[in-house]
């Protein structure tokens, strides 16, 4: 069966820990998605790339490709990079893939995280913790 593709894209960088986060974050969606192929991939720094990531994805037996990006707000990335890998015009956040076998497959390109109440809760749970530990 056939699954959806998901590519989880992180900015990269030269702390490990970051990277560890991205990959972290990409094995927890996988564990609770069972209908997503989950993978990440980094703009810069760290490997694999965008482009190396999108090109273990067209060998893959996927119905649809969707690219999260693990960033808050929009900005050069976001705007102009990311859908530029992804060969998508400025602004557009739908496009196709073409897998390996010539298949083209829907291509979705999600927002940042953006204001969000999950982010209020987790700054407050940040919060409470602090407050806990140095009480």
């Amino acid at each position: 069966m056939a699954k959806t593709g998901f590519l989880l894209v992180g900015h990269g960088s030269q702390k490990p820990h970051n990277k560890e986060l991205i990959e972290k974050t990409a094995a927890m969606v996988a564990e609770k998605e069972d209908g997503f192929l989950v993978r990440s991939g980094f703009m810069s720094i760290n490997e694999p790339t965008v482009q190396e990531v999108l090109e273990e994805f067209r060998n893959e037996k996927i119905e649809k490709l969707i690219v999260v990006p693990l960033f808050l707000a929009k900005g050069i990335h976001i705007l102009v990079d990311i859908p530029g890998i992804l060969g998508l015009p400025q602004g557009s956040y739908k496009g196709e893939f073409t897998l390996a076998d010539g298949t083209a497959v829907p291509l979705l390109y999600a927002q940042p995280i953006g204001p969000d109440p999950l982010l209020a809760d987790l700054m407050i749970r940040n919060a409470y913790r602090v407050l806990e530990e140095h009480a």
